[in-house]
C-alpha cells in the first residue's frame, strides 16, 4: 500500500542528495512548488508520468520512492 509520507521522505532525501531547491524540481516537472511541497508532506502524490520522471531525474527506483525497497 502507498503510503504518501514516505514518498514525500524519499523524494526530499533524494532532491536534497542532489543539491536541488523544490523549484528547480518543481520547474523540470512543470509544476508549482506548493505541489512539490505537497508531495515532499505526503499531502499529495504525483502521476505516473511524473514519477517516471522524478526516477530517472534522480536516478532511483520507483519501488525505492514508494516504499516498496530501501534500495535506491
Amino acid at each position: 500500500m502507498l503510503n504518501k509520507k514516505e514518498f514525500g521522505l524519499r523524494l526530499r532525501e533524494v532532491r536534497k542528495a542532489s543539491d536541488e531547491q523544490q523549484k528547480d524540481l518543481a520547474d523540470f516537472l512543470d509544476i508549482s512548488t506548493a505541489q512539490v511541497s505537497d508531495m515532499e508532506n505526503g499531502k499529495k502524490t504525483t502521476t505516473l508520468e511524473r514519477l517516471v520522471l522524478i526516477c530517472e531525474h534522480y536516478n532511483v527506483s520507483s519501488d525505492y520512492l514508494l516504499g516498496l525497497s530501501d534500495a535506491p
